[in-house]
């Protein structure tokens, strides 16, 4: 039974909406000013090849900029390094361009000026005539969407996130008018790319901060649980239909950067470090021309979706390899909506195995499984061990409909030899949408050498950030004691071009902050360079409006049983050969129950399967904690 929505405290969303439309190319068409001379610099960019695989591609095209070049026009103004206005912006020459820009059909207007993260004057005043003159088209400033240096970043962030304002805008006034039909009278939330909340003004005003807002919830829904569970180092890995996204979590912190490319276009805003690779329960198993077994990224989708749906798909996915080989029983439904078939399934795979010389159907399907684990794990090595972490010293923490299913045999891959599966997998960033606290993050770009930053001067800094910030949380609602603040500082080694953002607690002295940037370059790189200057680059501040979190009771009151629970068995192949393999109902086991593998548990949305040399036991919040034998 749904909640009434006029007695809902908060409504978090978590959209695709952003990522499709870049993705997709679904965007609004785009008009730029800017800085006269500065036309080309989201085309010339720093003459990389930035886009997806394309290093060693001969035939190589770099992809069109998101804003035609006639759609590129430039004004007089000049801001200084050192944010001195030079020349003012020439307004008289606005009302030409933007007429000329709307006869062409241009649906948003993005402004980038030289150097207006240290003044944003001119800008301004662009924005303020524009306003007035065009009220309906919306405008995106630089000097508001990244307000720190490095001009080919920030204005193409720029660029994106007027590409996005115009569906971003439609797409959530429909749902907050919906919504207010039904009864919600609240302010409507959208997690953020950084993993807090933002409000609907902020995301409509600013949808670049929300092109990772769907995964970033089952990120903090992991946090969620690791926290309840006792452990600050996690992996969490969200295996959907499609694609599987994993996340390293360090002292309860997902590790952020703003260093993302979409498409090859630079998006330098706070994003949790997501790695996307595409196998997914959907995924097609294929034979490429070369004869070699292949896994996704083509996936089977809703519709046909996989073999075993009985909705005409033929190719075979991951889903039917499991069906085939009894890790996914064709007794229930999946999802509660979907009888699966057995048959179909099979059928599909021996259609594969005819393609590479009559293989045993169940041999390649557990062939088709160790593929798509190879290449989640290798997801996960790109973000913890190319990161400088080693994943044997975290739990791997799995969701999604498909993630608690793979899990074990991904932690095999990786040496982990504990995984958490937290309650409710299937709906987990849902949940972890509703524990997410408000954020917003402020930076100010300060470059000089870290040794020539004066403390007091550093705190002062720090303070105007933490001043803008709290004011604006206190216009949220928020009391004081509802407001956390993080610092961290944008360091490198003088000469170098891009940087590392290290924690800055009050107090620290720069002998501290140095030592902490020598170890996490070390960490990373495997050296350091002890005697080189430290050039400090940006001051961060993260402001957290913390909000009332869910609560889960332990299910003391729950009288479950192993008897039960117990569903019945089935024969499951597991390395090679089956097993007699009983099969549990999760919501009717006991707390503190311990069996070893092979065993399977099922759940509505969600099949953990623990193999052979692993065992399960349930801890007294109801999650499963399964553990590699020893």
């Amino acid at each position: 039974m749904g909640c009434p929505l006029d007695q809902a405290e908060r409504i978090v969303h978590g959209t695709t909406v952003g990522t499709n439309a870049v993705l997709q190319s679904r965007g609004a068409k785009v008009g730029l000013i800017t800085t006269k001379g500065f036309r080309d610099m989201i085309e010339i960019g720093r003459t990389q090849r930035l886009a997806p695989n394309s290093m060693f591609k001969p035939k190589f095209v770099r992809p069109k900029p998101l804003v035609p070049r006639h759609l590129r026009v430039e004004v007089e103004e000049r801001t200084a390094a050192n944010g001195e206005i030079i020349r003012e912006v020439d307004l008289s020459a606005l009302e030409e361009v933007s007429q000329s820009m709307l006869q062409n059909g241009v649906e948003s207007i993005a402004v980038c000026f030289l150097h207006s993260y240290r003044n944003s004057d001119n800008e301004t005043r662009v924005h303020q005539w524009l306003s007035k003159r065009w009220p309906e088209v919306p405008l995106s400033l630089s000097s508001k969407v990244i307000r720190e240096y490095r001009e080919y970043e920030r204005f193409s962030s720029t660029v994106i996130n007027a590409y996005l304002m115009p569906v971003m805008m439609r797409y959530l006034s429909s749902l907050e008018s919906n919504l207010a039909k039904d009864g919600y009278g609240r302010r409507l939330f959208i997690m953020s790319s950084s993993g807090g909340m933002i409000s609907s003004t902020s995301a409509q005003m600013l949808p670049i901060r929300t092109i990772l807002s769907g995964p970033a919830g089952g990120v903090n829904g992991a946090i969620h649980f690791a926290r309840q569970a006792g452990f600050s180092n996690v992996i969490t890995y969200d295996m959907g239909g499609t694609s599987s996204d994993v996340c390293l979590v360090k002292d309860l912190r997902p590790m952020i950067s703003t260093e993302h490319h979409y498409l090859g276009i630079p998006v330098k805003t706070l994003q949790m470090e997501i790695n996307t690779v595409g196998a997914g329960g959907g995924s097609v198993a294929w034979v490429d021309q070369d004869g070699r077994l292949r896994v996704g990224p083509k996936s089977a989708g809703a519709t046909p979706g996989p073999a075993a749906y009985g909705k005409n798909g033929q190719d075979p996915t991951i889903t039917d390899a499991n069906l085939v080989l009894g890790r996914l029983g064709s007794d229930s439904l999946l999802g509660g909506k979907i009888r699966l078939s057995s048959e179909l399934a099979r059928r599909a795979i021996e259609r594969l195995s005819a393609k590479l010389g009559g293989l045993d159907v169940d041999r390649l399907a557990e062939g088709l499984l160790q593929i798509a684990v190879t290449k989640m794990a290798g997801a996960i090595k790109e973000i913890s061990v190319e990161k400088g972490h080693d994943p044997r010293d975290y739990v791997l923490v799995p969701y999604g409909g498909a993630g608690p299913m793979h899990a074990a045999a991904i932690a095999d891959e990786l040496g982990i030899e504990r995984v958490l599966v937290p309650k409710y997998p299937g709906n987990l960033s849902a949940l972890g949408l509703i524990a997410s606290d408000v954020r917003h993050d402020y930076v100010r770009s300060c470059i000089q050498l870290l040794d020539d930053v004066e403390p007091e001067v550093l705190s002062r800094e720090y303070r105007s950030l933490e001043e803008e910030a709290l004011s604006s949380l206190l216009s949220e609602g928020f009391r004081k004691e509802q407001i956390v603040f993080e610092r961290a500082l944008d360091l490198r080694y003088r000469g170098q071009a891009f940087e590392l953002s290290i924690p800055m607690q009050k107090g620290d002295t720069n002998r501290v902050i140095q030592n902490r940037f020598h170890e996490r370059f070390e960490q990373i790189y495997g050296h350091r360079h002890s005697t080189h200057q430290i050039l400090l680059v940006n001051l961060r501040v993260s402001s957290f409006g913390i909000v009332d979190k869910p609560g889960f009771p332990e299910p003391d009151t729950i009288h479950g049983s192993v008897e039960g629970a117990r569903k019945g068995e089935r024969s499951v192949f597991f390395q090679g050969a089956f097993w007699s393999t009983p099969i549990f109902e999760r919501t009717l086991l006991p707390k503190d129950w311990e069996i070893p593998g092979p065993i399977i548990v099922e759940e509505s949305g969600a099949t953990t399967i623990i193999p052979p040399q692993w065992s399960v036991r349930t801890d007294r919040f109801g999650n499963l904690m399964m553990n590699k034998k020893a």
